[in-house]
């Protein structure tokens, strides 16, 4: 039997000749990552282990950026002993305020991830870097903390979903309406510990920003991982970024899946996921009977520069509706810049919105956009979870930035069509 993408980055690693769906295995780590809330449990915890050096310290990343900037003692605290922790070990690549950005945006920009690879992060949308064909998945804290001593990790070879792609998204469709859609289709629990698998003709028409946005949204369809084909479109995004050499792995022609769907990216139309999971998916324009008090186009999912971009391209000569916050979370220092430099901040501060920086602050209710009580928000995020942005009765409702923008303008939930 052959093997899926998947299984044949986790076979490499373990330096086997083949895997199979259900197998236990301890695989080679190419890379660790933690955040500014998880990194410190697995410092804490190899600190009282008596760790007197890390595996490597060029493969740990500590990303400062759940809520930076410091938004409390509490998490200045938090950052202080990720510091302290990055200095003793001299690891290579710790990011602070000032140069940090929503890890899951920042790894790719900087090309920390490439084809082929196998990463954990302390973070459950570390899944995300499979848009670049590398095997990413989300652990606990302890597992990241063993990740860094040892830089080995034990799995179960997860069994494969395929998603056959064609056609070519319309216009105000992206990667979240795909992904969305997706999971409106199988359900938060479809692909539970299972590896979501990316590919077809249609691949071409999905950008890489596309991708990472549906790589990082397979843990809610309870994936264990995403991953996508390698193509041209991936090398071209890792031209420029990726000196290192990289392995690209596709699946066998006989590899096992335990369901195939067919997703024909021309019927899909712009969605909202309503609360409060985010398989709770209906078209957008059959939502617009819900009055909104919030929008934050942002985030891992959604904060890169064509997200600026197509929210700028709604917002450009008109303003958010009185009463609406719009907020606005370039996702890294990089992808702020350049939407600096092509106006794009123009028309957001004439529209009326507020412009943070790079922070993952207002997705899960840690600052910077926390709801009240009975506040409903339209968000680029991935998470609507009952409570997750604020107060137990706020609503999020989620969405890409084209319709997340044209709330913003319209009051209520709406598409870019709306508007005159």
């Amino acid at each position: 039997m052959g093997m899926t993408m998947t299984q044949k980055i986790l076979a490499k690693h373990a330096g086997l000749a083949a895997v199979e769906a259900g197998e236990l295995i301890e695989a080679k780590l190419d890379l660790v990552l933690g955040n500014d809330i998880t990194a410190p449990i697995a410092i804490t915890e190899l600190e009282k282990a008596g760790l007197e050096k890390v595996f490597d310290p060029s493969k740990i990343v500590l990303v400062m950026d759940h809520f930076m900037p410091n938004k409390d003692i509490e998490s200045a605290q938090l950052c202080k002993q990720c510091r302290g922790f990055a200095g003793k070990h001299a690891i290579a690549h710790f990011f602070d305020v000032g140069e940090m950005g929503v890890e899951h945006a920042l790894l790719p920009e900087r090309g920390m991830v490439g084809p082929g690879e196998v990463v954990i992060g302390a973070d459950s949308h570390t899944c995300t870097y499979g848009a670049l064909g590398a095997f990413s998945t989300g652990v606990g804290s302890t597992d990241m903390a063993c990740g860094m001593a040892s830089g080995k990790l034990w799995f179960k070879v997860p069994p494969a979903i395929k998603f056959h792609l064609t056609g070519k998204p319309a216009k105000w469709v992206g990667g979240k309406d795909v992904i969305l859609s997706i999971i409106g289709q199988i359900g938060v629990d479809g692909a539970l510990y299972k590896s979501m698998e990316f590919t077809g003709e249609g691949l071409q028409n999905l950008t890489v920003e596309d991708r990472l946005c549906m790589a990082n949204m397979a843990i809610e369809a309870g994936g264990k991982n995403g991953i996508f084909e390698v193509d041209d479109v991936t090398r071209a995004y890792l031209k420029d970024r990726r000196a290192k050499p990289y392995e690209v792995y596709t699946a066998d022609a006989d590899a096992e899946y335990d369901a195939v769907y067919e997703i024909d990216l021309s019927t899909i139309q712009p969605v909202v996921a309503l609360p409060h999971l985010p398989a709770n998916v209906v078209p957008a324009a059959e939502a617009d009977d819900r009055a909104i008090d919030q929008v934050v186009i942002g985030s891992c999912t959604n904060g890169r520069i064509e997200d600026m971009r197509a929210a700028a391209g709604v917002l450009r000569g008109r303003r958010v509706k009185k009463g609406v916050r719009c907020i606005i979370v370039p996702a890294t220092q990089a992808v702020y810049r350049q939407a600096m430099d092509e106006g794009l901040f123009t028309v957001f501060l004439d529209a009326g919105c507020a412009i943070s920086t790079p922070t993952c602050g207002p997705c899960m209710g840690g600052h910077m956009g926390i709801l009240a009580e009975g506040e409903r928000c339209v968000s680029t995020t991935n998470r609507n979870f009952v409570g997750r942005m604020g107060h137990l009765t706020s609503e999020i409702i989620l969405a890409g930035p084209a319709v997340a923008a044209a709330s913003a303008v319209l009051g209520r939930v709406g598409v870019p069509g709306e508007l005159s």
